[in-house]
């Protein structure tokens, strides 16, 4: 083993209050230093924005914070409130959550801290130190972009342990059970805890090309992918509409089907990758 990754979400004493995560600045430096001590040396942190409480100049004093610690990656993920799923949610004060444009906003500021300091912005929301392998991929044109964000890796098969844990095989994707006592009882039992699965089409397998060129470069030549897939680029005409109407609000540029995300705009890239997910509106299972 030779990372870890640490849930800071923020250093903020307000916040951490807010979401019953309280940990001082101390105690996450003294966690750092004990893992480089014992031959971690690769250290990532969790930074979240739009959490109760929180300001800009709370989300900068924090990327700051953690900038001194000087990890080697840093994942900057916007808060998602979903009570309904998460009952432990039911314990944050709404009232008390950012709206969207404090979001947006909230956003921006800690990458250009993160960029200030001297981190690469990797795709949507990961930051990396220039000798990462994350940064080195990006300037190479090889990052990848698996459930759990962006990856240097370039195997074909992720395995996923734990409760919930996605995986992708050759044919398509694989979910372990999501409660923690079925999880358990199949892994006693000698069993797989997958729960479900999804086997991918070829035309899958080009959308997914797409999604995470987009993802992971901002651009994406179509056409090329296409041709690499033995397909023509016909077959998504129905993603037309919504990236004309991308177009139009001047978030993306389209030329012979090669499309670049802005760089203004980076943050709605997903809007963009979403023109090609055939599943947006209806489950495959």
């Amino acid at each position: 083993m030779n990372r870890a990754s640490l849930g800071v979400q923020s250093f903020d004493p307000i916040v951490q209050k807010a979401i019953n995560r309280v940990q001082s600045k101390a105690q996450t430096a003294a966690a750092v230093e004990n893992l480089r001590q014992h031959g971690i040396s690769r250290i990532n942190f969790d930074l979240i924005f739009g959490l109760p409480n929180q300001t800009v100049q709370y989300c900068v004093e924090s990327a700051t914070t953690a900038v001194a610690m000087r990890p080697d990656r840093l994942a900057v993920f916007g808060y998602a409130h979903v009570p309904s799923y998460m009952k432990r949610q039911r314990l944050i004060d709404e009232a008390a959550l950012p709206d969207n444009a404090a979001r947006a906003e909230q956003a921006a500021a800690v990458a250009d801290t993160l960029v200030a300091a001297g981190y690469h912005q990797i795709g949507l929301d990961h930051f990396a130190l220039p000798d990462d392998e994350l940064a080195m991929a990006q300037k190479a044109g090889r990052l990848r972009r698996n459930s759990f964000g962006y990856s240097a890796d370039t195997c074909k098969t992720l395995i996923g342990f734990g409760t919930s844990a996605i995986g992708r095989l050759g044919d398509g994707y694989v979910q372990n059970d999501v409660a923690t006592g079925s999880y358990s009882r199949h892994i006693r039992a000698g069993r797989l805890a997958t729960s479900k699965g999804y086997r991918l089409t070829d035309k899958d397998r080009v959308r997914a090309a797409i999604i995470e060129r987009l993802m992971c470069d901002l651009e994406a030549d179509v056409p090329a992918i296409c041709a690499a897939h033995g397909v023509y680029a016909i077959p998504f005409l129905d993603s037309a509409e919504r990236l004309s109407m991308l177009a139009e609000d001047g978030v993306v540029d389209i030329e012979k089907g090669f499309i670049r995300v802005r760089q203004e705009h980076r943050f709605v890239i997903r809007a963009v990758a979403a023109a090609f997910d055939a599943y947006l509106n209806r489950s495959p299972y």
